[in-house]
């Protein structure tokens, strides 16, 4: 019986039967407040449909087993709700059972209760998700990336392990997460309607199928067998023309030579090539120490053949998960993320091997013009540019007055191996135009393999910038360091290394003079060194800035989620994110609500 308090919630489909045929209504029943409509189905009489449920008569002929869809939806079988339009039979009659009335001219139907007519009841009208066009609904978003364990079955390379420092980091970490956790604003337990949510949807998910199913089979509830053939039929249905009967030879050897031989020389090549690229995966993985750098982390043309290889392993394996579809029902969804992300990197791919296309062949037309404008830009701005600012700043640059003899020694040094790069690169310009026919050629596996290459050309052209950098950056460290030691010298204190503190001490005469002098020799050629230090940093920085726009490029020609960004706007059902339910009042209908989910 249904109780007297609370709230009566039907779920019942917007493309059910609006006429005024009667009918039996099929479901579950979650609970006694909460009644899921599966099918209705017409001129049936409940007592035969129970009848039907009890042998199978309605599952009959089911692709797969029913127990997966009826194990997903938390039931074991399906049920008999009540009837519409249609009132119960006499000695008959179940109290739990509802009654539905329909209209042709609304497609709002009204119920009534007779075992509690008093209940007040709500109307949650929901639009069938189609399995076979892999809708579904969901209360998260789709997760587009790979999982950490997905990751790990691509490549056999462990991570590498982390130091003490670390792990205890990571755990100070998880321990802070797990208390931020428990500082909610509202905590309260989930209500048993809020319980029942993941499998309402499951069961909104399952609906289409079990209806086809059953909708199938209904005709053998009020319909006789049909009769068998007769001797002459039989003679008509299994006679074969000589046409037929060619086709099938022909399809007996295809299926039973050439199949299985292309299969089999498939097979071999896939595992050629996931060997080789195995190998290679290794050596772009190999360091040299554990904490040392890998291949893949130094170059950026290493890190793209990594992700391609990566990418080449993994989808064998994506392709034979998703053949599993075909053993399952349509409207289980765990397989559907990864359809989406197997299709989403082939179009990847095939995008990236368009553009590159294109681009190689205006690289391989005009290699030598793309060769000099390269050199120009760099002798220019990296060489002839660079050396004429060392020598601006060795003479008051901007009238600032400098240590002319440390800005001198300074931009000596700098200009010396400025002029030492300028011969060595010198003696590469020949080769340029060759090694951009290479990047050309490159093209064609990708528009992401010269954007590579070419960054890691780009930081090779100007390793020079970096050695000046980190040159000066570290003079600039260690001055600065030497005049806040200093600085404390001249207060009386000094920093204690053991406990990370500044305490006092008494110095020598001696001690304080000497500290004063260098103090007072390294305050005055630091703004020197400052120039030197903000003059390589800039172009440090202008190279860093190119180098992060190449990676932006690789980024969204490697990551893009196209695909997913297609299926958005054509069809949204299949990339669902949360529930959205309006709440609409049926003309002269007060007491009822509708509410019909929608992805959003």
């Amino acid at each position: 019986m249904v109780t007297a308090d609370g709230l009566l919630r039907i779920f019942w489909p917007s493309d059910a039967p609006r006429g005024k045929i009667r009918g039996t209504l099929l479901g579950w029943r979650n609970s006694n407040l909460d009644i899921f409509v599966v099918s209705i189905l017409q001129d049936v009489e409940p007592r035969r449909v129970e009848n039907a449920l009890r042998v199978g008569t309605l599952f009959r002929s089911a692709p797969h087993p029913l127990s997966q869809l009826l194990e997903l939806c938390g039931h074991s079988t399906v049920q008999v709700l009540g009837s519409t339009n249609l009132p119960p039979p006499e000695g008959y009659y179940d109290p739990n059972w509802v009654l539905a009335f329909t209209d042709g001219a609304s497609s709002f139907p009204s119920f009534h209760s007779p075992g509690n007519p008093n209940i007040p009841i709500q109307v949650i009208l929901f639009d069938r998700p189609s399995p076979a066009r892999m809708q579904y609904m969901s209360l998260l978003p789709m997760s587009l990336a790979l999982s950490d364990k997905v990751l790990g079955n691509v490549s056999a390379f462990p991570e590498p392990d982390l130091d003490e420092e670390a792990q205890n980091e990571r755990a100070r970490k998880n321990q802070l997460i797990k208390k931020i956790n428990l500082h909610t604003v509202i905590n309260h337990s989930p209500t048993q309607k809020e319980l029942l949510l993941p499998t309402i949807l499951n069961q909104i998910n399952c609906s289409s199928e079990m209806a086809q199913l059953m909708a199938r089979n209904a005709p053998l509830l009020h319909t006789r067998e049909k009769r068998t053939l007769s001797v002459g039929e039989k003679v008509v249905e299994s006679a074969t023309t000589l046409w037929d009967y060619l086709l099938a030879i022909v399809w007996h050897f295809l299926t039973t030579w050439c199949y299985p031989l292309l299969t089999r020389s498939f097979i071999i090549g896939l595992v050629c090539h996931r060997i080789i690229a195995e190998i290679i995966l290794r050596v772009l993985e190999w360091r040299f120490r554990p904490d040392s750098l890998a291949l893949k982390d130094v170059l950026a043309t290493a890190q793209q053949v990594d992700i391609r290889l990566q990418q080449f392993c993994y989808w064998p394996i994506q392709y034979l998960t998703l053949r599993k579809r075909k053993d399952e029902w349509e409207s289980i969804t765990d397989r559907h993320p990864e359809y989406i992300r197997f299709y989403n990197s082939l179009w990847l791919v095939a995008n990236d091997v368009i553009i590159g296309i294109a681009i190689g062949s205006y690289i391989i037309e005009n290699a030598d013009w793309v060769a000099f404008q390269i050199n120009v830009v760099l002798s220019e701005w990296t060489i002839d540019g660079l050396r004429n600012m060392i020598v601006w700043l060795t003479d008051a640059p901007a009238g600032f007055k400098l240590n002319n003899e440390l800005a001198v020694f300074l931009g000596t040094l700098f200009i010396w191996v400025i002029d030492y790069w300028k011969e060595c690169v010198g003696g590469l310009q020949p080769y340029l135009p060759r090694v951009i026919y290479f990047i050309g050629f490159s093209s064609f596996a990708g528009a992401t393999m010269p954007i590579s290459l070419f960054s890691d050309l780009l930081s090779a052209l100007t390793v020079h910038i970096y050695c000046f950098y980190t040159a000066s950056a570290r003079i600039f460290h260690w001055q600065l360091t030497i005049i806040v030691s200093l600085f404390h010298l001249f207060r009386g204190r000094k920093h204690n290394v053991l406990r990370n503190r500044i305490d006092s001490c008494d110095y020598g005469l001696d001690q304080l003079l000497l500290g004063t002098i260098l103090f007072t020799l390294l305050s005055f050629l630091l703004p020197t060194v400052i120039v030197f230090y903000l003059t390589f940093t800039s172009a440090r920085m202008a190279i860093i800035f190119l180098k992060a726009v190449l990676d932006t490029l690789l980024a969204c020609l490697n990551h893009f989620p196209l695909f997913a960004l297609m299926l958005r706007i054509k069809d949204s059902r299949r990339l669902p994110a949360v529930v959205h339910t309006p709440i609409k009042v049926p003309n002269g209908t007060l007491s009822h609500r509708k509410n019909r989910p929608k992805t959003q």
